[in-house]
């Protein structure tokens, strides 16, 4: 039995591809709300509404029922991490985490948390680019599963794969995190341009910028090149800075409209994760002398010290150097 930890969108859609290869998928919901609609009427109505889920998949609010799962997929959100990790923390099933953020308080990465809570456990990174609706549908998706260990990284591999869905193995489990985490923010900034109307142009250029900042904060972190420009990295940050489908883009657009933070975060049912990550991943770029001014560009939106005009001015203003 396979086991999914968190019943958002994200983590519905993983249980739906799972049933088409697992007999039994448990799938733990914080909401008893969500787990009784997803039992009775076969659909997660709050998160991933006009989707039928598997009849192989039951949903629970029971940690204990997670004992004898042979491998856990963690869902949840990454500030939620660490407390949903120690709660299931009795189990030695190997992890495969699918939550991409930065610790607030600690500026870890989810896989660090992990290891910190779990040292000497088996532990995987599955990120790349993801629609949840998408997935759900069985629509055609790669993404990278990334494990320190070959032969782990590899037989986690067969457990997930389906012939829609397919995890690439990486040994770079830091870089895949970073892409996860990193495009979150920019994505956000995508929005922005969309929802300023400065056109198609800007955008192109924000997003190829912000690869660049994701590249310089991956690497210093001891993330690979060839990571941060595969599916976890560039691939994942195509897919959420060119579409409404997106949290964060769709948050960003906001923004650019001339709203506030605090206001379009309060509506959301749903986590926009780059809100979260955004002012973490600054401290942490500052604090290792790495330059993301996008990233800085949306900290100051987020938090209400800079608008719109004075954002892009800034960015503008910048000195005139190579492209690096």
């Amino acid at each position: 039995m396979i086991g999914i930890i968190g019943a958002g969108a994200w983590g519905t859609a993983l249980a739906n591809v799972m049933a088409q290869i697992h007999d039994q998928v448990l799938l733990w919901a914080l909401e008893p709300d969500v787990a009784e609609g997803i039992n009775e009427s076969r659909e997660n109505h709050i998160y991933l509404p006009g989707h039928r889920i598997s009849e192989a998949v039951r949903a629970t609010t029971d940690i204990a029922q997670f004992d004898d799962c042979s491998v856990l997929l963690l869902v949840t959100p990454a500030q939620h991490l660490r407390e949903t990790f120690g709660a299931f923390s009795r189990s030695r099933a190997p992890v495969i985490l699918c939550s991409k953020g930065i610790e607030a308080d600690t500026q870890m990465l989810m896989s660090e948390i992990a290891a910190e809570l779990r040292p000497g456990g088996s532990i995987a990174v599955l990120s790349g680019p993801t629609f949840a609706h998408e997935v759900a549908a069985g629509k055609p998706t790669a993404i990278t599963l990334a494990c320190e260990d070959k032969e782990m990284g590899m037989e986690l591999a067969k457990r997930i794969s389906t012939p829609f869905f397919r995890p690439y193995w990486s040994d770079d489990v830091i870089g895949a995190e970073i892409g996860g985490a990193v495009k979150n923010v920019l994505a956000i900034g995508c929005g922005v341009v969309d929802g300023a109307g400065l056109g198609q142009n800007a955008r192109a250029a924000l997003i190829a910028r912000g690869f660049a900042e994701m590249q310089r904060y991956g690497l210093a972190r001891g993330g690979k090149a060839e990571t941060l420009s595969g599916l976890s990295g560039l691939g994942d940050l195509v897919l959420t800075c060119s579409s409404e489908s997106s949290r964060n883009f769709s948050l960003g657009r906001g923004l650019g409209q001339g709203k506030k933070a605090a206001e379009l975060l309060a509506n959301r049912k749903t986590v926009a994760e780059g809100a979260h990550t955004a002012p973490v991943l600054q401290k942490s770029a500052r604090r290792l002398g790495v330059e993301m001014p996008i990233v800085e560009a949306v900290c100051n939106l987020l938090d209400g010290k800079m608008a719109v005009d004075e954002v892009i001015r800034t960015l503008l203003a910048r000195p005139l150097k190579p492209e690096r």
